[in-house]
């Protein structure tokens, strides 16, 4: 009887192609038929793909069988005949069914089974299923087929496609969000709609079994299926306009504050140069593709905030911004400015449009990324044009302190003044602020602030005067006084500066110099109004008249201010949902879901678990073969020594007592190999010992 131990060795040997067999089974028998249900042709007892004649043939045959009684059909089986009946009579249903597999309202027999349990198939309603007419044309859908799929890949924009049938429940349900999506993309991404009759191209595109409606993207620059995204999340507004703002286009989302926390997090720790946008959401949707477009263009002139509307804080919003209703955008500038409020939806361009007006402060900051478009830069052109040659840029300098916020309020009042074409003043009847007025009407004049102590070489190169620490670098005491200075630039268009040196000076050292020449006068009267309107005219009118003398070299490079740390923040911390965690998990389980319907996947076990097995077989084998003795060299020899033991009996009784002697010798150990005088040679011949018993 064998021992467990015994047993137990080749079970263990056995154990992988036995879980690969057992494995192989339960594919074949339990999974594969879960994975391709009972066909509703089989319910009609006709052949798979028949014709919509022969699927009308075969229920007609059925019905007069069960008109004329001679087979009376169960409740069950009647509802799955007349669902088979109406699901294949129809041409896109069949089709989708047919081609992908699309049974959504497979539901409504197992609804009908409860509904009619017990009764008689007269009481059945008819007809079971509720046909759906959706023409994507009448929604004004941009429709994708074969012909003019891979011209749509051809431009700079991300395209989301929706793969849709027009006989489908759930894509007429679908089709309103849709509108919504396509309005909420417009100018960030294309879009459009593949009817799953283009079967060649919705085979392309769409998963083995798709789902409809399905969304698939292609990312900016995506030419094919590589790069390609399918969209797995819910079918909702919010979800679909997300996955593409952050998986497809990589922008970040704009963080939503409630009332406490938008002081402290938000308007404290943006940057006191931009603008602070603030929307008030109904809905507490997130920002929508075209807003973090603009808000990632306009990065470098606002910050962006989401607050969500609600009635106990209407009468606050009220009170400090103006605000009466969500939706609501407001642009919150400088201290001391009227917040610019802004109620209703708004498109993409609109969106746009008012960012344009409204992304500067009252006084702009000159920085880095505004002085070309400012025109207060050398190596750049005046906002009135490449061909004006003479323009002026007014301004104030200093650092962040009371003197600072009091004089940019000043420079605020001297620009409105000036600009203020209906209501004149007294300052506007002076015909001595005539040339300031006309200049800030062609654009030749503008109004900024520098920061001095972030701008410090550029503050030192104008304020060049003893108190310049006191408004320029790093602060040393509390002494901060804010200083205003004109600079007048003129465009030198006959030759090209920078190639060619102005003087023997610049040329001995190589000098590069700046496009425009410049004059600049520091302002050191009083802060009335009037006195500085009448000083920048002065300076405009001997300006555009004379032909004053002006520095030609290389001004000092503003520095690039640090981005918003909140921003910044914000883009790092947002994780794409492609690249989560949990879309990872969900990924994985939607292939191994994917490929528990491929029924190639059984026999690939099978073979597995045979391979293995013969593996396993093979290997034990040899092993086995290895450790058997060879005792085929010792039987050959037994004649041989029998007949001479039989010839001569002394010597055999010699040749006994000598393998005695040498078997005693011999270890026992059976592992240690034999010696090579172990085996006799063939012409050995015995020699007589002197101690012999023979005469």
């Amino acid at each position: 009887m064998a021992t467990p131990s015994v047993i137990r060795v080749p079970v263990k040997a056995y154990f992988i192609p036995f879980i690969l067999f057992s494995a192989s089974l339960f594919y074949q028998l339990i999974v594969i038929p879960r994975a391709f249900p009972h066909s509703h042709y089989v319910s009609l007892s006709i052949r798979m793909h028949s014709s919509i004649e022969e699927v009308n043939q075969a229920y007609e045959k059925l019905s007069s069988k069960w008109n004329s009684g001679v087979e009376v059909p169960s409740t069950v089986d009647f509802i799955k005949a007349r669902y088979a009946f109406e699901l294949l009579t129809n041409q896109i249903w069949k089709r989708d069914y047919d081609l992908f597999s699309i049974d959504e309202q497979f539901h409504v027999i197992e609804k009908a089974k409860e509904q009619y349990v017990g009764r008689s198939i007269s009481e059945i309603s008819l007809p079971l299923l509720e046909t759906i007419s959706f023409d994507p044309e009448d929604h004004a859908f941009d429709v994708i087929n074969s012909e003019n799929f891979l011209s749509k890949l051809e431009t700079d924009k991300a395209l989301l496609i929706q793969i849709f049938s027009p006989g489908s429940a759930q894509c007429a349900q679908f089709s309103n969000k849709w509108k919504r999506i396509v309005t909420l993309l417009d100018g960030v991404a294309d879009t459009g709609v593949i009817d799953l009759a283009d079967v060649q191209l919705a085979t392309y595109l769409a998963e083995k079994r798709p789902g409809i409606p399905a969304l698939v993207a292609f990312p900016p620059g995506c030419r094919g299926l590589r790069c390609m995204s399918r969209y797995e999340g819910e079918l909702s507004i919010d979800s679909v306009t997300d996955w593409v703002a952050t998986s497809i286009l990589s922008l970040p989302r704009i963080r939503y504050y409630s009332k406490e926390s938008m002081a402290q997090d938000f308007l404290l720790k943006s940057k006191p140069h931009k603008v602070k946008v603030i929307f008030f959401s109904q809905t507490g949707e997130r920002a929508t593709p075209f807003i973090r477009q603009a808000a990632k263009n306009y990065s470098a002139h606002a910050a962006f905030a989401f607050v969500l509307w609600q009635e106990g804080e209407s009468s606050l919003w009220w009170n400090i911004l103006g605000v009466e209703s969500a939706p609501a955008i407001v642009f919150l500038k400088e201290t001391g400015v009227k917040p610019v409020v802004h109620h209703g939806y708004v498109n993409s361009s609109l969106f746009v449009d008012i960012m344009e007006k409204n992304k500067h402060q009252v006084l702009p900051q000159l920085r880095s990324a505004t002085s070309t478009e400012l025109g207060c830069d050398a190596r750049g052109f005046s906002r009135a044009g490449k061909d004006t040659r003479i323009w002026y840029c007014v301004v104030l300098v200093g650092r962040y302190s009371q003197e600072l916020n009091e004089m940019r309020e000043t420079m605020r009042r001297v620009q409105e003044t000036l600009s203020n074409d209906e209501e004149l003043t007294a300052v506007d009847q002076d015909p001595s602020s005539a040339p300031a007025l006309i200049a800030l009407k062609q654009k030749r004049l503008t109004f900024t602030w520098l920061d001095g102590e972030a701008q410090k070489s550029y503050c030192f190169f104008y304020i060049n005067s003893e108190n310049s620490y006191e408004t320029c670098g790093p602060r040393r005491d509390i002494t901060d006084i804010a200083q205003l200075f004109i600079v007048r630039y003129e465009r030198n268009g006959t030759e090209d500066v920078e190639k060619q040196p102005t003087n023997k000076f610049s040329a001995l050292y190589n000098v590069e110099t700046d496009p425009a020449s410049q004059l600049v006068a520091k302002y050191n009267g009083s802060n009335k109004i009037e006195e500085i309107v009448q000083w920048i005219s002065e300076i405009i009118k001997d300006g555009d008249s004379k032909n004053l003398p002006s520095f030609k070299t290389r001004t000092p490079e503003l520095v690039p201010e640090d981005a918003d740390s909140s921003w910044s923040s914000w883009s790092e911390g947002t994780v794409s949902p492609s690249r989560g965690l949990n879309h990872r998990i969900k990924s994985i389980l939607n292939k191994v879901h994917d490929y528990s319907g491929d029924p190639r996947v059984g026999p690939f076990l099978l073979l597995a678990s045979l391979i293995s097995f013969g593996s396993v077989w093979f290997k034990r084998s040899q092993v086995a073969q290895s450790s058997e003795p060879d005792h085929s060299s010792q039987k050959s020899n037994e004649p041989e020594r029998l007949n001479q033991r039989t010839r001569d009996p002394d010597q055999s009784n010699q040749q006994n007592a000598k393998e005695a002697t040498i078997r005693k010798r011999r270890p026992r150990n059976d592992l240690v190999p034999p010696s090579m005088t172990d085996v006799e040679p063939k012409d050995a011949q015995q020699v007589e010992f002197s101690d012999s018993d023979t005469g």
